[in-house]
């Protein structure tokens, strides 16, 4: 990303727009909070070449890489020439964030008792998604083998020691700090609530995406939420019977950083991805910038 001096009113995780359409202004002050901000889309993707993809890439020594990956590529892909998928509302104005930061959902163990804990990957646009894998693979395998608490836990371990009233001022204080753009790059850089994407895995758990909510404390505006792989027969156009694989998903959007038209463009190009990974093995030949 192209590195800029910052201005009056930008954040420490993103340079404020200043030359979007009025109805977009006004809507940020009607839309106050990112639950009421939200719109819905519940899709699949065909995941045939993906899979033959993901075949190759385990072969050539990615052990464990597989559909989350391709996903999490995908979308730095889109990211890098749809700019604006990466923005974000805070405080009534909108942001393009300064780097892509995508919060992941883990537990240590597959079982009832593990706690969970959220990482947070900063990935470029340019990444391909052997990039996109190895910084995946090095936070998620740190994360998971350390013995103490992730920064995040540490965070919200003190602030759970707080009597109820102590601790509830606390989080009204840290919203409001948040508001105005003054809380501390600490806190924002292990923070799941602020990030550029949020995604889990249902696949894993054997039951189909849920539609996440998105959170009002922080900034993320995309939340994405994945399935486990099945098998649909169709008919094609020979009126012959073929057998296709499918993931279906679900994404959970703040209409307010962009519009429609530039949403379903962009998981137009995330569905392209999916029928030629293959483009996710090389940089983008250029990356777009948004706008001032």
């Amino acid at each position: 990303m192209k590195t800029r001096k910052k201005r009056w009113g930008d954040r420490k995780d993103g340079r404020r727009l200043r030359t979007r359409e009025p109805m977009s202004v006004v809507e940020t002050f009607i839309l106050v909070d990112r639950t009421g901000s939200t719109n819905y889309i519940q899709d699949k993707v065909e995941i045939s070449k993906a899979e033959e993809y993901i075949r190759r890439k385990r072969k050539e020594g990615l052990n464990g890489f597989g559909l989350m990956h391709v996903m999490v590529a995908t979308y730095v892909r889109v990211a890098s020439q749809m700019p604006a998928v990466n923005r974000f509302v805070s405080g009534q104005r909108v942001y393009a964030r300064n780097r892509i930061e995508v919060n992941i959902d883990i537990k240590k163990e597959m079982t009832l008792q593990a706690p969970n804990t959220c990482v947070k990957i900063i990935l470029s646009p340019e990444d391909t998604a052997e990039d996109v894998y190895r910084k995946m693979k090095a936070v998620i395998d740190e994360e998971k083998g350390g013995e103490t608490d992730s920064s995040f836990d540490a965070v919200a371990g003190t602030l759970a020691k707080f009597p109820k009233l102590v601790f509830k001022f606390s989080i009204w204080f840290l919203k409001l700090l948040d508001y105005f753009g003054l809380l501390p790059k600490y806190l924002l850089d292990v923070s799941p609530f602020h990030g550029s994407f949020f995604i889990t895995s249902m696949g894993s758990l054997g039951i189909p995406p849920i539609f996440h909510h998105l959170y009002n404390f922080g900034n993320v505006p995309i939340f994405c939420a994945i399935g486990p792989k099945r098998t649909e027969y169709e008919i094609n156009r020979n009126g012959e019977t073929v057998k296709k694989k499918y993931m279906d998903y679900t994404f959970s959007t703040d209409e307010r950083i962009v519009d429609g038209y530039y949403y379903a463009t962009a998981f137009r190009m995330m569905k392209l991805c999916f029928s030629d990974p293959d483009k996710l093995d090389l940089p983008p030949e250029k990356v777009v910038e948004d706008i001032e």
